[in-house]
């Protein structure tokens, strides 16, 4: 191995330098090593500070003061797993702290619409009816300006913070006044770049609107606020003895205005349906501040149209929403889970088959990850493979949920001999304890997270008849095989949700190239969707006519035109040629 000397913060960000030149002081070069590869290869086409590691470093150890190496052996002595930690969080901390370029520098064709520019005497208003709310200060702006994978960058300069639906009422009708374009955030976890600005959008934040308006104990119908965190409101309706019907990775962060406004799915929809099902009730402020308000919580009213639908999905083009009542559903009594290792996808495709017999009613979730998921699980997530023996091409979550915890055991137990029996599963494990539950969900939950410590992230989400989940992820293997550090796929295969993630090694045109639009020729072919949950926001949203007919998005068009003239909501995203 060569040699390796310290690095200069001038050469990479403080936070990586540091951390590699803490095992260059160690002596522990072969990571140090791993670390120096793994910048270099995710550097291209970031700024200069990390280009800089292009060439490859030369020097040697004795450079480094003894008592450096000293210190940090004993450091290393004294924590048992510093050094795969210390490459996990090094390589994220790259990740993470890497500027994120403008999306309008990325997309130069796309011009700014004919909008207002904020000015002092907006910001003076807005400071009238939102008072000590108004963000104005560059460093809480860059996170409300950039998105979750850190892919799209806005340069919006305002972002307001309202409680009530009034205020937002208030914002509205002035933006629609001034032709000041906005755009509705709650908890930004969004993957399409549908909730942050594209150019200088004002961001109205739901942060402050968390309140829970009401819950009835014999309907189990939950009134709140849009800005009410989702794993908030999940702890509070069990304690009702209810739960929520949906449920995601993202669920600490996200917000249940954001998740009706994008119709998320998750890991319940197998058992409790979608939440243009489930939502019974929006409030919601349009273009020119007037307040749609749909918040009933009756289950069945057929006077005429079902206006509600229409917020459901919209992604904030057509209004805000500041607030939703739902139908929860009783909270199980009986929760079992098993992790199961399967040879291949057809024999995934079985066992999802065999469940669906034996487990029946109880069946409340049936999720797969590749083999690649694993393998990035056990590097970037600090999981261990719960299955002991050599590796499988497929694992599978299975979730009972019921009200007889005898019955259900049985059923379980039942049914992972006979799936042994049939040769449908190579092996598995059951969750016997809370922390071993949340261990196997966590293998499932924690792949979006892990993927961005692996580099650049290109995710997808599709949906497909089920027999079909698969393909796409091999195809794409054989595609950008020698172009991609990794390809993997995962999902809801209970509802033929594919989520196809490619990690490349930059944040470039050409690499996404060939990726799209051959992923979307592809979908339409098999006669799939191009977005099974996650939206179209900025990201996706020319891509909707692989999935729509060019009447059906004329429609839309419309729609939008009737609800939102100005174009101010949410501008760029969502609804294309508008």
């Amino acid at each position: 191995m060569m040699p390796i000397k310290a690095c200069s913060s001038t050469m990479m960000p403080a936070v990586y330098s540091s951390c590699l030149n803490r095992l260059i002081s160690c002596n522990s070069l072969q990571l140090a090593s791993r670390i120096q590869r793994s910048h270099h290869l995710l550097s291209d086409g970031y700024p200069a500070c990390f280009a800089a590691q292009r060439t490859r470093l030369r020097g040697s150890i004795k450079d480094v003061p003894r008592t450096s190496i000293a210190k940090f052996k004993r450091h290393i002595l004294e924590q048992k797993h510093y050094q795969s930690k210390l490459l996990m969080f090094s390589t994220t901390s790259m990740l993470l702290n890497r500027e994120v370029p403008l999306t309008s520098e990325q997309y130069p064709s796309l011009k700014r619409g004919k909008f207002g520019s904020v000015e002092a005497d907006d910001v003076s208003f807005f400071e009238s009816i939102l008072p000590g709310r108004v963000v104005t200060e560059r460093d809480e702006l860059e996170g409300a300006n950039t998105d979750w994978l850190r892919i799209c960058r806005g340069q919006s300069k305002l972002l307001l913070k309202p409680k009530t639906t009034e205020e937002v009422s208030k914002i509205l009708q002035y933006c629609y006044k001034r032709s000041l374009a906005v755009v509705p955030q709650g908890g930004n976890t969004g993957l399409v770049g549908g909730s942050v600005p594209v150019f200088d959008e004002i961001v109205i934040s739901t942060a402050l609107m968390n309140e829970i308006m009401d819950f009835n104990q014999l309907s189990g119908t939950l009134t709140c606020q849009a800005g009410c965190i989702l794993e908030n409101l999940d702890q509070f309706v069990q304690n009702q003895g209810y739960t929520m019907p949906l449920d995601l990775g993202a669920k600490g962060s996200c917000h249940i205005g954001g998740n009706v406004a994008t119709n998320a799915g998750g890991i319940r929809l197998l058992r409790y349906g979608s939440l243009h099902g489930n939502v019974l009730g929006v409030e919601a402020v349009l273009a020119n501040g007037e307040v749609f308000n749909g918040l009933t919580t009756l289950r069945k009213d057929n006077t005429g149209y079902d206006l509600k639908q229409l917020f459901i999905g919209s992604e904030g083009t057509l209004g805000v929403i500041t607030a939703v009542s739902l139908l929860c559903p009783p909270k199980p009594q009986s929760v079992n889970l098993a992790f199961l290792g399967c040879k291949d996808f057809g024999a995934v495709l079985d066992t999802l088959k065999f469940a669906k017999t034996k487990l029946g009613e109880v069946l409340s979730a049936f999720e797969v990850l590749d083999h690649e998921c694993m393998k990035l699980q056990v590097t970037y997530g600090n999981h261990k493979n719960p299955l002991v023996g050599p590796p499988h091409g497929f694992y599978v979550v299975v979730e009972t949920s019921g009200s007889n915890e005898d019955h259900d055991q049985q059923k379980m137990t039942s049914f992972l001999e006979e799936a042994m029996e049939k040769s449908l599963v190579e092996d598995g494990t059951l969750a016997t304890d809370s922390v071993k539950f949340q261990t196997l969900w966590h293998l499932r939950e924690g792949i979006a997270e892990s993927l961005m410590r692996a580099g650049v992230v290109y995710k997808y989400d599709f949906s497909f008849a089920v027999e079909d989940f698969y393909d796409l992820v091999e195809v794409m293997r054989t595609r950008l095989r020698g172009e991609a550090l990794l390809v993997c796929g995962y999902g809801h295969v209970g509802d033929g949700n594919l989520h196809l993630n490619i990690v490349g090694p930059t944040l470039s045109k050409e690499f996404l190239a060939l990726i799209e639009p051959f992923v979307f020729d592809w979908t339409a072919s098999k006669g799939g969707s191009v977005s099974a949950e996650h939206g179209l926001g900025f990201k996706k949203r020319n891509a909707m006519g692989f999935s729509k007919s060019d009447k059906q998005i004329e429609i839309m068009q419309e729609m939008k035109r009737l609800f939102d003239p100005k174009c101010i909501l949410n501008p760029y995203k969502t609804i294309p040629g508008v």
